[in-house]
C-alpha cells in the first residue's frame, strides 16, 4: 500500500497547476498551426511538443537558464541539450551551416544594389528594440533580443537572446517563428498599402548569368568583410558563407547534401525541441511575454516596410531603365524564401500574371540572411 500511495502522491496527475494546463493549450495551437495550416511545421511541432513536455509535473523535462546542475546531481534531457547546444552557442551557427548550404546567392550577385533592400529591412529591428526598451522599460539586452525578432530569422533570435537575455527565449523564439509562419498574412497587406498600381506592375529584369567565379569568391569575401568589420557576426556569417562555399564549390557534393540534410535535419529537432523546453508556464505566462509577441509583430511590419520603402528612394535617383518593383523589397526578411514567395504571388495577381518577380526578389531574400545576422553582431559587440 505504501508504494500504490507513493506512485499515486508522485502522478503528475495531481501536481497540475493552471499554468501547466493553459499550456498545454499553447502547446497545441503551435501543433494544430504546424499540422493543419502547414505553417512552419519543421519548427513549430518540435517547439509546440517540447512546450508540452516542459509542463508534465515531475517529467523533469524542462530547460532553463537559471538551472544549476550542481544543486541537482545531474542533468534532465532537455537541459543537457540547453547547456550543450543553446549556452555554449552551437545550435544556431549549425542550422546557418545548413542554410547556406541550401541557398543560391545568384539572385542577389546579378542586382547587388538589392543588398541594400535586404540591409533596409533590418529597420524593424532597431525601431522595435527602441520602443523596448524606452516604452515597456526592458533592459537594453532584453531590448535588443526582443527587436532581433524583426529579422525574421529564427536561429539568429534565438543566438542573440541566449546570450543577452536567455531568461526571455522561450517567448523571442515562438514570436519569431510564428512572424515568419505568417508572412503570407502580414505581408501582403503591407504591399497593398506602400506600392502603387503602377509600382506593382514594374517590369523585373531578366536574371544576368553569374560566372563560376563570382559565386565561389561570394561566400569568401563576404565571411572575411564581415567578420573583420564585426567579428561578433562571425559565429553566423562564418557557418552561413561555409555552407555556401560547399555548395557553390562543385567538388564537395557530399558535405554539401549533408550540410543541407541530415546536419541540418537533427540539429533542428535538437533546437525545436529546447525551445520548447524553455516554455515552462511558471516562467512563460507572463504579462512580458505578451508585450514580446506585439513588438515582434511592430518589428516585422517596419522592417517589411523599410525595404519597400528604400526601393521607392533608390528610384528617384536611378536612370529609368534600371528601376526597381518596388515590391521586392518586401523580401528584404530573411524568411527564406517565403518572403520572396509571398511577394511573386502579390504581384502576379495583381498583374495576372504578366510581372513575375520571383528571382528578383530572391536577392533581397537572401540579402536579409545576411543582414540580420549582421544586426545581431552588433548588438553582441555594443551590450555583450
Amino acid at each position: 500500500m505504501d508504494v500504490l500511495a507513493t506512485l499515486v502522491r508522485d502522478a503528475g496527475f495531481f501536481h497540475l497547476t493552471w499554468q501547466n494546463l493553459v499550456m498545454f493549450v499553447v502547446a497545441g495551437t503551435l501543433l494544430y498551426l504546424a499540422t493543419a495550416k502547414r505553417y512552419e511545421p519543421l519548427l513549430l511541432i518540435p517547439i509546440g511538443f517540447g512546450a508540452m513536455l516542459a509542463n508534465l509535473p515531475n517529467a523533469m523535462l524542462a530547460a532553463s537558464s537559471t538551472y544549476l546542475p550542481e544543486a541537482a546531481g545531474r542533468l534532465p534531457l532537455m537541459q543537457l541539450i540547453y547547456e550543450a547546444g543553446i549556452r555554449t552557442e552551437f545550435l544556431p551557427p549549425v542550422i546557418f551551416l545548413g542554410v547556406g548550404a541550401l541557398t543560391d546567392f545568384r539572385p542577389l550577385l546579378t542586382r547587388p544594389i538589392t543588398l541594400l533592400l535586404g540591409a533596409a529591412a533590418q529597420v524593424g529591428i532597431f525601431i522595435a528594440a527602441l520602443g523596448a526598451y524606452y516604452v515597456f522599460g526592458f533592459s537594453v539586452q532584453e531590448a535588443a533580443s526582443i527587436g532581433i525578432i524583426g529579422g525574421a530569422d529564427g536561429p539568429t533570435s534565438i543566438f542573440l537572446t541566449a546570450i543577452l537575455a536567455p531568461e526571455l527565449l522561450g517567448a523571442v523564439a515562438v514570436a519569431a517563428y510564428s512572424y515568419m509562419a505568417l508572412v503570407p498574412v502580414i505581408q501582403p497587406p503591407i504591399l497593398r498599402l506602400l506600392t502603387t498600381v503602377e509600382e506593382q506592375h514594374m517590369p523585373v529584369p531578366e536574371p544576368i548569368p553569374v560566372t563560376k567565379t563570382a559565386v565561389v569568391l561570394f561566400p569568401i569575401v563576404i565571411a572575411l568583410l564581415v567578420s573583420l568589420a564585426i567579428p561578433a557576426a562571425a559565429p553566423l556569417v562564418g557557418m552561413l558563407m561555409f555552407g555556401n562555399l560547399l555548395r557553390e564549390s562543385g567538388v564537395t557534393d557530399r558535405l554539401s547534401k549533408t550540410a543541407g540534410g541530415p546536419l541540418v535535419n537533427i540539429v533542428t529537432i535538437l533546437l525545436g525541441l529546447v525551445i520548447g523546453a524553455t516554455m515552462a508556464g511558471d516562467t512563460f505566462l507572463r504579462a512580458e511575454t505578451l508585450f514580446i509577441l506585439a513588438l515582434g509583430a511592430v518589428a516585422f511590419v517596419f522592417s517589411t516596410a523599410g525595404g519597400i520603402l528604400l526601393a521607392k528612394l533608390l528610384n528617384l535617383v536611378l536612370p529609368e531603365k534600371q528601376r526597381i518593383n518596388p515590391c521586392i523589397g518586401a523580401a528584404g526578411v530573411s524568411a527564406v524564401p517565403m518572403s520572396a514567395r509571398v511577394v511573386q504571388r502579390f504581384v502576379a495577381d495583381r498583374t495576372q500574371g504578366r510581372v513575375n518577380p520571383l528571382m528578383a526578389a530572391m536577392g533581397p531574400n537572401v540579402a536579409g540572411v545576411i543582414g540580420s545576422a549582421v544586426a545581431a553582431g552588433v548588438f553582441l559587440a555594443l551590450l555583450r
